[in-house]
């Protein structure tokens, strides 16, 4: 009887699962509404006043997306304010909402991606897993991988869809 070979396992494609990188922590937003005056007007000493007293342990250890629920005119520098009291008590902050969050989740993980020498590749990004802006984490990760790879496919090792190879 002849023995059975794995050929999938033996084979030197790299199998990239966004699940394996896409931080899981804790999503948790920040809303400005809560530090403006009568939840409409922005008035710097105040605003000021309200962030040095806001417990920003809160956020520890999460991802946060800052946004603005109120309809009012919001000053860059506001923003920016926010963001130097998440950093080092947040794990990863992001301006906007719910999608704008997963998508720094998913560029940050497509960093960590990057960080393994892809150079000549022949790549494998599975395509199951919770991924909730699914199209664009696959376009993003296709787009960044194009310049290093020798060739992209989608699904299983033992079952893909060919995208890309690189011409010779």
């Amino acid at each position: 009887m002849e023995e059975i070979i794995n050929r999938v396992s033996k084979s030197p494609l790299i199998s990239l699962d966004f699940d394996e990188y896409i931080d899981q922590s804790e999503r948790a937003f920040f809303d400005l509404k809560e530090g403006l005056f009568h939840g409409m007007i922005l008035k710097e000493k105040e605003f000021r006043e309200f962030l040095r007293d806001y417990d920003w342990l809160a956020f520890k250890g999460k991802n946060v997306g800052v946004v603005c629920s109120a309809d009012a005119i919001i000053p860059s520098w506001a923003y920016m304010l926010v963001v130097t009291r998440l950093e080092g008590v947040a794990n990863l902050s992001a301006f906007g909402g719910e999608e704008e969050l997963e998508k720094a989740l998913i560029n940050q993980a497509i960093d960590e991606i990057l960080e393994q020498d892809l150079e000549g590749a022949k790549v494998v990004i599975k395509g199951c897993g919770d991924i909730k802006t699914r199209d664009y984490a696959y376009f993003e990760l296709t787009r960044r991988l194009l310049p290093m790879v020798s060739s992209i496919m989608y699904g299983e090792p033992c079952s893909t869809v060919p995208v890309y190879k690189k011409p010779k």
